[in-house]
Order: C-alpha cells, then structure tokens, then sequence
C-alpha cells in the first residue's frame, strides 16, 4: 500500500495494492500492521457504507464531542471526498482538501478526529463505504455549510440547482459560526 501525502500533512490518500486478472481483481482494504508501518496506529470501531445517487453531496459533518476518525473509500463509482480542518490552534485550521476517490483508481483517505468530513457523487450511483474511529454520537454531530464562502471548498460542481442536499446539510452553520462554536 502506498500513502500519499496531502496539502493537509494529517489527511492521508491511501493506494491498495490491486491484484486483478480476467475474473476480477482483489484488493485489501485495511491491515492494521501495514498503517502502523507507516506510523498510523488506528482503532476502529464501526464500520459504514452508503449508497447514493448522481449530484448528491452529503457534509460537511464531524462531531462536537466524541469526534470520529475515517478511513473512506467507494467500492462503486465515484466521489469527490473533501476533509476540513477544525482542529482549533492546527496550523491548518480551516484548509481543506479534495481527492477523487472511486472503484477505478482504489483511493483511500484517512481523515483524522478534528475535521470535517463530506463528499459529492459524480458518478450514476456511488457506494461509499468508512471505518470509524468512534461511535455515531447523533447529539454532537454538527453540520458546516457545504458552500460556505470563508472555506470556498471548490466542488466541481457547474449546477447547485441540480445538487441533492439533506434539509439537515442545508441548515449547516457557517465556518464563522463554527468558529464560535468550538472556542467555546
């Protein structure tokens, strides 16, 4: 497996290993031994997966308290994965970072406690599917806005009209509000 670093040195991409031939391929999603090689010494507690249609972005959501680590990836089409840093004090508070990642090219990325975590599907359908550090704690997840002008998170996207937004991802705070939030 290799590991590419990003503009966020914390947020990992992670490349499997692919072995394929005409019936298929194989791949390992998750071996404890090799991220801990590679310094990343992980306990994941869930396991989660979703499926959705074409234009759908899900995020930008994290936890107040109890915050999760992911390790993200799409066994069936394609996402635009985006991770931001709210870790107050980080040197990279408020960056953010995108990577396609999609059953074609096996990307993976980590992204650490302390981010805020969303993606877009580009593709007709996706399956998305993220290992958990913590468990889903549904009174302290919070919501940033997806198109929140001080993040200015590009998304690729030509048409919002035709994006497929929850009415709880619609009503997420601004950055600035998040701010307050978590220097409280």
């Amino acid at each position: 497996m290799d590991i590419i670093e990003t503009a966020i040195p914390d947020v990992k991409v992670l490349i499997p290993q692919v072995f394929g031939d005409s019936r298929g391929y194989f791949k390992e999603t998750w071996n404890q031994k090799t991220l801990e090689d590679w310094g990343l010494r992980l306990s994941f507690v869930q396991d989660n997966f979703s499926r959705s249609c074409r234009n759908t972005l899900r995020g930008l959501h994290y936890q107040c308290e109890r915050p999760q680590g992911k390790l993200v990836w799409v066994s069936r089409g394609e996402v635009f994965d985006v991770a931001v840093d709210i870790r107050p004090g980080s040197s990279t508070f408020g960056c953010w970072v995108g990577e396609v990642l999609s059953e074609a090219n096996h990307k993976m990325m980590w992204i650490p406690p302390g981010f805020a975590h969303g993606f877009l599907v580009r593709s007709d359908h996706a399956d998305f599917q993220y290992k958990c550090t913590d468990f889903y704690a549904p009174e302290y997840e919070r919501c940033i806005r997806w198109n929140d002008e001080t993040l200015a998170i590009d998304w690729g996207v030509e048409r919002p009209r035709d994006m497929i937004i929850s009415e709880k991802d619609l009503k997420g705070l601004s950055f600035s509000d998040l701010f307050l939030d978590v220097s409280q």
